[in-house]
């Protein structure tokens, strides 16, 4: 009777990608970003995570669509940090996360995101890389450990460790500000 039941159930169909880059896209950009990579080499990484999924679309097992994601988007940072390191490029100033926002929040909004990456990058990378994938991109502990190839306890600990550090460097900062004030 189980095994009737069974076969029933479709396999999940696997999207093309073409909906996979429209729905991720966006994310993919901000959580390259984060993880490190300048600005200058975003648009060639970003197409770098999507030419892989692309070549190895039809390894994708079904589990977690966006764990497989986050694992490629991960390596390409990786890629492209060590790249920018060897070549001594000097990274642009930080942008917006959207190009278009309101221009009444362009400033705010600008001093924000330099405000985030400044604070990222005082986290070493193992750390910085569970932060942006809980904290800033929401996966679960499961799904992050399933792209780093980690136990959750590791990536549960890692990620408690990186809330302390973030949050220690933002009460720095904040006290550094307050001094300044008149």
């Amino acid at each position: 009777l189980a095994g009737d039941a069974m076969a029933d159930v479709e396999p999940q169909a696997i999207p093309s990608v073409r909906a996979i880059y429209a729905q991720f896209f966006q994310a993919i950009w901000r959580t390259l970003r984060r993880l490190g990579v300048p600005h200058a080499q975003l648009d060639d990484a970003v197409q770098d995570v999507f030419l892989v999924v692309h070549r190895r679309l039809h390894e994708f097992d079904g589990r977690s669509l966006r764990g497989w994601l986050y694992a490629i988007a991960l390596r390409v940072a990786s890629d492209h940090r060590r790249g920018t390191a060897q070549r001594r490029l000097v990274p642009l100033p930080d942008t917006l996360i959207d190009p278009r926002p309101d221009p009444a929040h362009a400033g705010e909004l600008a001093e924000s995101v330099r405000l985030l990456h400044q604070l990222l990058g005082e986290l070493d990378e193992p750390k910085r890389t569970v932060f942006v994938l809980g904290e800033l991109e929401e996966l679960s502990v499961p799904e992050i450990a399933a792209a780093l190839g980690e136990n959750s306890n590791t990536v549960a600990s890692r990620l408690r460790a990186a809330r302390e550090r973030f949050d220690e460097a933002f009460r720095r900062h904040r006290a550094r500000s307050e001094r300044r004030l008149p």
